[in-house]
């Protein structure tokens, strides 16, 4: 029990009573001996500056939130849908445009395929979609590709999936907020030479929105998402009604590719438009990395959820094609960017009706928060490589909210920076885009189908066909990919190694330090044996002086203050006051004729220890400590070297003792 009885007698006999006394009970929650549970208090500042900054904090993401409520932060179903599927949803905004930006070089009569080919991209995303409804189900603590790749096909094919799959969580962002900003452009061109500004701009409110916590963001972003699905189909509707039923549509305006040069309508430009359409998988994998985020039974949930957005995508997707196909809408990019879904709202709705603005302002909200999807996913990828040792260690710690908070900031700032050196060009952005998610869904059909064969559970024989079709069909896709976009595509083919490097560099040293600091199990831990010796140099003779001098008498008998100087006279003046003061206490002057202070007094140590080299060195340093932040770069600042110095330094501690004025 923590506090005190203090026994009060009244003014009567055997007037008697117990005060108990619990100064922790602010702070802190007794649940037995010797274990606390700490209270929203003991974690508040306790310094000025501190509490302004939570304050700030408050009032951008909220209160903090306990450990406890972690449960009721997780999402349903819609929210879910809305939140890790808004990139993949929203990528039938771009993915048919650039389908047709290739085939166009072929001439009008190429559009054609246009349909075909984006027919081949939803076959695609039904294996992949069930492949990954397969994945969260072996793997529901989330992890994806990587926990797929690690588990069945080693550590290396798991942790190319993770670097892939986190360039292209970046990239999502910086596509998807691009795009955003493009359909603004479209409907308000006199915004052009702002996008970019704009793209930041957006990006960095919805880090703020993540940093409130998974559930909020969900409140926050929810509505858009399904602004722009209800009225996506009501566009896809209307057009399909229009050009089937009242015979509308009309054939696409002969206009030349940008480069003013046809092709050939062949095998390799069909493979070009096809990885271009591509994009519209990317965020497939979201769901399969965040399966802690759902309602429990987490992983049926998921799986339902990845469901539901396959099909809305398919159904977009599909549907803005044939739309476009029938209104014979062609990419314009010059002399003023109009997007494809711009112009087919435009033959549907008019172009100066509320439901096409509507539609717009829909498209680029949810284009917008498609960066969320990555903000999700990305932190909970992180976290299960810091749990695993491949990502420092912060990455796995939650904020104020239960929001992975390193992975979220990281993100944000990584996708402003390519908007802003990509001059937030979505078509330049495009090569970048799908190559990381591919790889990723290839090691993850691959690993599926060696998990299969192992467990041959129920049903294995089908599952293993999917994932096989699936694993080669995107392996294919992987390649073709990669030299339809070159040479700009090569470039992530470089970061993706660079990636897998850097994680086995901090995986290797978390792993030696293990080894340094790992106690046997079996070992017992008796007192110290060793001698300690206290030294303290020392400025002069002030309090912070003797409170370290005090605290170096607590732990050891053998006390030395050392005095560095150029000038004799004065240490020995220093001296016969500390005799006088501080009777007991060596006092030791190192005369410094080349004014150095630092380097003398690491000789010292050196020098002395030699008579003793069993000895432990405690080196105390007094600190005094300003009142206010401003006035720290005037003080402290040798002792700041000192520690600098004697970090690392063989059988030394060095402990730090402060002292500040009261009152």
């Amino acid at each position: 029990m923590i506090g005190g009885r203090q026994p009060l007698r009244g003014r009567k006999l055997g007037d008697q009573r117990v005060r108990v006394e619990r100064p922790h009970t602010p702070y802190f929650r007794y649940t037995g001996p010797g274990s606390l549970v700490a209270k929203a208090k003991a974690s508040e500042p306790r310094t000025p500056v501190g509490r302004a900054w939570a304050q700030v904090r408050r009032a951008l993401i909220g209160t903090p939130l306990a450990t406890e409520a972690e449960i009721s932060e997780r999402l349903s179903k819609k929210k879910a849908l809305a939140i890790f599927s808004s990139d993949a949803i929203s990528s039938s905004a771009y993915a048919t445009e650039e389908i047709l930006s290739v085939l166009v070089l072929a001439g009008v009569s190429a559009l054609f395929w246009s349909l075909w080919v984006a027919a081949a991209i939803v076959i695609m995303l039904a294996i992949v979609s069930t492949s990954y409804r397969q994945v969260g189900y072996a793997h529901p603590k989330g992890g994806g590709s990587y926990a797929v790749g690690r588990a069945n096909l080693g550590v290396l094919a798991g942790l190319i999936a993770a670097a892939a799959v986190s360039v292209d969580y970046v990239m999502t962002v910086a596509v998807s907020t691009s795009s955003a900003v493009e359909q603004i452009v479209s409907a308000v061109p006199g915004l052009f030479d702002e996008r970019v500004l704009i793209g930041v701009a957006a990006i960095l409110i919805i880090l703020v929105g993540n940093l409130r916590g998974l559930r909020e963001s969900g409140n926050i972003f929810a509505v858009p998402t399904y602004a722009f699905v209800a009225a996506s189909l009501l566009m896809i509707g209307l057009g399909i009604f229009h050009l089937t039923v009242l015979g509308e549509g009309q054939p696409a305006r002969v206009a030349p590719p940008s480069s003013g040069v046809f092709e050939p309508l062949t095998i390799i430009l069909l493979l070009k438009a096809f990885a271009g359409g591509s994009v519209a998988l990317t965020g497939t994998e979201a769901i399969a990395d965040g399966v802690q985020a759902f309602h429990p039974p987490e992983a049926r949930n998921a799986a339902q959820t990845l469901t539901a957005m396959a099909i809305l995508l398919g159904v977009l997707f599909i549907g803005v094609t044939f739309v476009a196909d029938g209104y014979g809408i062609l990419p314009i990019r010059d002399p003023t960017y109009v997007s494809v879904p711009s112009q087919v709202a435009t033959a549907v709705f008019g172009g100066d009706s509320p439901l096409y603005y509507f539609f717009q302002a829909a498209t680029a909200l949810t284009l917008f928060l498609a960066a969320n999807t990555s903000f999700n996913a990305f932190p909970r990828l992180a976290a299960i490589l810091a749990q695993d040792g491949f990502m420092p260690r912060q990455f796995a710690f939650r904020g104020d909210r239960l929001a992975f908070t390193v992975g979220i900031v990281l993100l944000g700032g990584l996708s402003a920076a390519v908007v802003a050196l990509f001059g937030g060009d979505t078509h330049a952005l495009i090569p970048l885009y799908s190559i990381g998610v591919f790889v990723s869904f290839t090691i993850a059909q691959a690993g599926m189908v060696h998990h299969w064969w192992i467990e041959r559970g129920a049903g294995w024989h089908w599952r293993i066909f999917i994932n096989t079709v699936g694993a080669v069909l995107t392996g294919v896709v992987t390649v073709v990919v990669l030299f339809a976009k070159a040479p700009e595509s090569l470039l992530v083919a470089v970061v993706i190694p660079i990636l897998v490097g850097l994680m086995y560099l901090v995986h290797r040293e978390y792993a030696s330090q293990s080894r340094e600091l790992e106690v046997r199990p079996g070992a017992i831990i008796g007192p110290p044996r060793r001698r300690e010796r206290v030294v303290i140099p020392v400025p002069g003779l002030t309090r912070a002086v003797v409170q370290a001098v005090k605290f170096g008498r607590s732990i050891s008998d053998n006390v030395q203050c050392v005095y560095v100087t150029e000038d004799t006279e004065q240490g020995e003046a220093l001296r016969e006051r500390f005799e006088r003061q501080l009777p007991g206490v060596t006092f030791v002057i190192v005369e410094s004729p080349f004014r150095s202070l630092v380097g003398p007094f690491l000789a010292y140590l050196d020098v002395t220890g030699v008579k003793d080299p069993e000895a432990i060195t405690l080196v105390v340093l007094p600190e005094y400590v300003p009142r206010h932040i401003w006035d720290r770069i005037l003080y402290n600042q040798v002792t700041n070297q000192l520690k600098r110095a004697l970090l690392g330094r063989p059988n030394t501690v060095i402990s730090t003792v402060p002292y500040r004025r009261e009152g």
